[in-house]
């Protein structure tokens, strides 16, 4: 990326600029954490039945915490607990408190239902705009929002955080690609927050309308709602000359803007403490891990009045270490992988964002790609569609595919089958995207 985009967007921001929850030392805020994480237990216990049935059950009571170990004690949530509570059973205020409800796609079952009161929402722009500052974003600066607008909490989450930050917001939500370009040659954005698969798309029709992307406005993309690589950052950072960095979230804990990468050290993500208590277990019992142990994120709201959360299992594997850009404040590595999208292959865990590290540094071949799950006999057998570049010759092809089987043999340990496409043959996605198909017989 050029030096003066760097310069303009990558230096530290100003301590006075930060809220106070971002100078705090590590102890004053642990004692916030611990007064605030009592109060959600309280809360918790009193006005929602799914969670005095489940601490009863446990053994535990509210009053049993009194430090931040203590949590450890406490049952934990899942996504199966909020689909049996659907649609509003989790819900800790009188309906007439709620000021806006979110809800997950449901493609899997029932939907989750978040609610949010007029202070939820207040604290959701505040956790949202200290992202896109942290992302490199300033008052003024003009926010192409690309992020579905609707029940999923992307769009309106972005959106009230980029007005919080005294930010424009053009809320563009997703689709219409070709759209996409003409607005950000049009409005001359200062940042886009979008999915990174998202991204790639919109990258693509810059160059299919003949538009070098290097030189658009852009300066800061903000990334999120599914992993994403350090070779995916370098691809887009490479072909838009512009910053990439990674934000979390999900709705079942506030939705995004849980944690945010910090343009200047691009380290990792640090998690807001303030409103969110991170911890790390070991996604097959439980047993919590200690900070630098990669392990299943669980994360308990501190400040949620309509529904607050205990513990809830993320399924998304990472590690905790200490803050740098925000020392007072840990920091979760990138997500690359959930517990829930990993393939078992003959014994052997796999993860996309393993395949996608190997595509994307295989000469010729596009970061666009689709795992197929099948049955050959007995076994299941995984095969890798990928599309050429439009630039790469048809006689490079068989090469570039037998690179791709032999790195993943090598690097991941299981055998694939890989087949290259023409460009622009695979669907591309506007939203959350869906690697895998499964095409195995049952």
């Amino acid at each position: 990326m050029s030096t003066a985009t760097a310069r303009r967007l990558g230096d530290t921001p100003d301590p006075e600029s930060l809220d106070p929850a971002e100078r705090m030392s590590v102890d004053e805020l642990r004692a916030l954490q611990l007064e605030r994480l009592r109060w959600t237990l309280r809360h918790a216990y009193d006005n929602v039945p799914f969670y005095k049935k489940s601490f009863d059950a446990a053994g535990v009571h509210p009053n049993d915490c009194r430090e931040l170990a203590d949590l450890a004690k406490f049952p934990t949530t899942t996504k199966a607990d909020l689909r049996d509570n659907y649609p509003f059973g989790m819900f800790a205020v009188p309906q007439e408190q709620v000021r806006r409800v979110h809800a997950s796609s449901g493609t899997t079952g029932r939907p989750t239902v978040v609610g949010y009161t007029e202070r939820d929402i207040d604290t959701w722009a505040t956790v949202m705009a200290r992202s896109i500052r942290a992302a490199g974003g300033r008052p003024g600066h003009k926010v192409h929002n690309a992020y579905g607008y609707g029940l999923f909490t992307g769009g309106l989450g972005a959106h009230y955080g980029i007005e919080k930050l005294g930010a424009t917001a053009i809320p563009v939500s997703g689709g219409m690609t070709p759209r996409q370009v003409q607005l950000i040659q049009d409005f001359r954005p200062d940042l886009i927050m979008v999915t990174p698969s998202y991204m790639l798309t919109v990258v693509d029709e810059f160059e299919k309308q003949g538009i070098d992307p290097r030189t658009s406005s852009l300066q800061v993309g903000i990334f999120g709602a599914e992993p994403w690589t350090e070779q995916m950052r370098l691809e887009i950072e490479d072909r838009m000359d512009m910053h990439a960095v990674d934000i979390y979230g999900l709705s079942e804990v506030m939705g995004p803007g849980v944690s945010q990468e910090c343009v200047e050290t691009k380290d990792g993500l640090h998690v807001w403490e303030d409103h969110f208590l991170p911890e790390v277990v070991d996604p097959i019992d439980g047993t919590p891990l200690p900070d630098g142990e990669q392990g299943e994120l669980l994360f308990t709201s501190l400040t949620k009045e309509a529904l607050p959360i205990i513990r809830y299992r993320t399924r998304d594997l990472t590690t905790l270490r200490p803050g740098t850009a925000r020392p007072g404040m840990r920091r979760m590595d990138k997500i690359t992988g959930r517990s829930d999208d990993m393939i078992i292959l003959r014994g052997v865990n796999v993860f996309p964002t393993q395949i996608e590290e190997i595509v994307l540094r295989t000469a010729g071949l596009a970061p666009h790609f689709q795992l197929v799950l099948t049955t050959q006999g007995r076994m299941d057998a995984l095969g890798v569609r990928v599309e050429a570049r439009p630039s790469t010759p048809a006689e490079r092809l068989d090469a570039a595919a037998a690179e791709l089987v032999k790195a993943v043999k090598d690097t991941v340990g299981v055998s694939v089958t890989c087949e290259i496409v023409e460009p622009e043959t695979l669907e591309r996605s506007v939203g959350k995207l869906q690697r895998l198909v499964d095409r195995r017989s049952r």
